[in-house]
């Protein structure tokens, strides 16, 4: 494996491409099953709802759950 000295010594300098010259593209291919094309839609409150839900229902489940603990732990002292 070549290191930094044998580099410098063999005289020959690095070839580096400018930072704004050369950018990869995107793959050109339709999406998948499970993805959406970008920009094939926009937004619409169906979806707000669904993603509101998705973080609402884990959040009051713990809450839930955490409640129905302590009341368990609570009722074996009675």
């Amino acid at each position: 494996m070549a290191t930094a000295g044998d580099i410098i010594e063999s005289g020959k300098s690095a070839r580096l491409r400018p930072a704004g010259g050369f950018a990869l593209k995107s793959a050109q291919q339709p999406a998948g099953p499970f993805e959406v094309a970008a920009g094939a839609r926009k937004p619409t409150m169906r979806d707000a709802l669904v993603t509101g839900l998705l973080v609402i229902y884990p959040a009051f489940a713990a809450v839930a759950a955490i409640i129905a603990g302590l009341f368990l732990a609570g009722a074996g002292s009675v």
